[in-house]
């Protein structure tokens, strides 16, 4: 069975610090290019490494696939590989191929070296563990002591580690040597008589004397057998005394020992030194990520008391925080710990952190020493739109005006996500559940834990369906095929929403009706007006409701090609709201500084991405006059 290397785009680096670690390589083959190590399944030369694994040496620089792409350093126990592309055009981004075909990318960062670096995560074979170990001809954990791990996703291989006990390179036969642990005193520290063993060692106290070697004065000599009871009947008394006043003392110790190996273990089970070199390696992410310590987020949240949750979701519960710097946060907590969860974690913390758009909640940092990593983000007050629509008993109805606004400011963060973060990014579970709005109703979209970036070049993703019902993409549940025009069809089911303020999906005693298909009866029936929502209606903005509905209409439709991009819905919505609010101006002059409605209790602004756009009176006309195609 032919093996095919796997690689994992995690973040982009410039310099990362290099890991020392024990490689080695086939025999007969280069072990170096220059002073970089090329560790065995790389090699250099034929039959030195696995197929799509192969490294040239040029001029002393390792090479992969092309002379563009430069190996910077292969490290077999972190299982990071960092490369290096003088072609910034043509940059490895997140393939599983061997055909060397590499995505375009806009990046053109430190200008010493012309290109761009990265750092990957890499794995062998095509198979999980259990299916390669039945053929031992194809199975890639050669050493007697290594072990086999599944990547998160089984079709993409897998990877070996020594066992403990164990350093070297688990893909070579005898690769993996045992651990002289009485040679390192300082990993493994010895007082007396250090014995090495194949996987393991003792550590016992030299002879007349007794306690624990591996500390400092642990072991102490014998006393005579007189000396020895009076001295325990001594101590005993004395124990007994002090076991009484110190007993809640020596519990909390041992508990504060306990919680912090239990908060070590789960920081590296969460990748947690993996994402202290990848942060401190990028100043703009030691900025905008800070890693905070569960200490600090249990007592920001009360020890994640029940009345401070504010949500609870398909992922995970959110409580409301005070920091000590008197920051009010949101702590995203999930519910399970598996690897899936452990992934969308890493995949919301990774786009959040490329991510800075007004409308577009702003992630502080994360927490890696609980057994769920958690995500800290900060605190918008004012509820979900979902909520504001639905629950007439805690929310009053919005004005048009602000459902105009509303609208608008989604729109601009999904044209942005799609058009102009440093990654396209599809969100991928638009609803009005995962809008947020503060008390000033301006949005702020959430839950990136199902979102996927995606390379420049690339349009469209082949991908496990996942949403939610009511707002999923028929054509994306048909083929699988995530593409921006998906977020475009959840976008237009919360357009219904805010014209109408019904759920997506309704049920009866024995049918199940959804919003779109009864939107779409009125267009063509021509009975718009009796599905919306009464408060909009008869108030004025009539012609504002028509062109939202016609978007709307557009943003439904069945195949994506026929829908409009973000940047075109955000463009019409901007356009009307401008000669919306012009002829309210009007209006206003025209009765005597009196307008003819009174305005929403919410200031509408001038742009909802909260960026300047300059367009001429002539265009904005035509945007706004312009019949769309039905």
């Amino acid at each position: 069975m032919a093996s095919m290397p796997v690689f994992l785009l995690l973040l982009l680096l410039l310099g990362t610090a290099e890991v020392a670690s024990a490689n080695t390589s086939l025999p007969g083959c280069p072990e170096k290019c220059g002073n970089i190590t090329i560790p065995y399944p790389f090699g250099i030369g034929p039959n030195c490494s696995l197929e799509g694994f192969e490294v040239t040496c040029n001029h002393s620089k390792p090479f992969m696939g092309t002379s563009n792409i430069e190996l910077i350093d292969v490290n077999l126990t972190t299982r990071v590989l960092r490369v290096h592309f003088y072609n910034y055009r043509n940059c490895l981004f997140g393939s599983n191929s061997t055909d060397n075909t590499v995505p375009q990318m806009n990046y053109f960062l430190d200008g010493q070296r012309n290109g761009v670096t990265l750092a990957m995560l890499w794995a062998v074979g095509s198979i999980s563990c259990e299916k390669d170990m039945l053929d031992t001809t194809s199975y890639l954990c050669r050493s007697e002591n290594s072990e086999c791990f599944d990547t998160p996703d089984y079709s993409n291989g897998y990877y070996c580690s020594c066992s403990a006990g164990y350093e070297g390179n688990p893909y070579i036969p005898n690769g993996c040597r045992d651990i002289n642990e009485c040679e390192l005193p300082k990993q493994y520290p010895c007082y007396g008589t250090c014995l090495n063993s194949l996987g393991s060692y003792t550590c016992n106290c030299p002879e007349g004397t007794h306690g624990n070697a591996q500390t400092e004065a642990g072991c102490i000599r014998h006393k005579s057998v007189l000396g020895r009871i009076i001295i325990t009947a001594g101590g005993v008394a004395i124990g007994i005394l002090l076991l009484l006043g110190s007993s809640v003392l020596i519990w909390r110790k041992l508990k504060e020992r306990n919680v912090r190996k239990r908060k070590e273990k789960f920081f590296h089970q969460n990748r947690g030194l993996l994402l202290q070199q990848l942060v401190s390696s990028d100043e703009t992410l030691v900025e905008r990520m800070k890693i905070f310590t569960l200490e600090e987020l249990e007592k920001a949240t009360n020890n994640f008391d029940s009345t401070r949750v504010v949500g609870k979701g398909g992922h995970g519960t959110v409580y409301k925080g005070i920091l000590s710097d008197q920051r009010v946060v949101a702590t995203k907590k999930s519910k399970i710990a598996n690897q899936n969860e452990l992934d969308q974690f890493i995949n919301e913390m990774v786009i959040l952190s490329q991510i800075n758009h007004r409308n577009v909640v702003k992630l502080f940092g994360c927490c890696l020493e609980s057994k769920v990593p958690l995500l800290v983000y900060e605190f918008i007050p004012g509820g979900t739109l979902f909520n504001h629509l639905h629950d007439s008993q805690h929310f009053a109805p919005p004005s048009l005006q602000d459902r105009l606004r509303i609208a608008a400011e989604i729109a601009s963060a999904l044209s942005y996500l799609h058009s102009a973060a440093s990654i396209s990014i599809f969100h991928r579970d638009v609803k009005s559940a995962n809008i947020l709005l503060n008390e000033s109703y301006t949005v702020k979209v959430s839950d990136f834990g199902a979102s996927r970036s995606v390379p420049f070049n690339q349009t469209r993703v082949t991908t496990a369906v996942q949403g939610t019902y009511g707002y999923l993409d028929p054509e994306y549940y048909q083929t699988g095929q995530l593409t921006e025009k998906s977020d475009v069809y959840s976008f237009g089911v919360i357009l219904l929403e805010l014209l109408t303020r019904k759920d997506p999906i309704s049920y009866s005693r024995h049918t199940e009706r959804t919003l779109t298909l009864d939107f779409i009866c009125a267009l063509r029936e021509n009975h718009l007006f009796d599905i919306l929502d009464p408060h909009i209606v008869g108030v004025g903005g009539e012609k504002e409701i028509e062109t939202v509905a016609t978007l709307t209409e557009l943003c439904l439709r069945l195949k994506g090609k026929e829908r409009p991009t973000m940047k075109e819905v955000e463009q019409k919505l901007d356009t009307m709201r401008r000669l919306g609010k012009s002829k309210h101006d009007f209006d206003v002059l025209q009765n005597g500084g009196m307008a003819a409605d009174l305005p929403s209790k919410i200031p509408v602004e001038g742009s909802a991405s909260g960026t300047t756009r300059q367009y001429s009176l002539e265009k904005e006309l035509m945007l706004s006059l312009v019949e769309q195609p039905r």
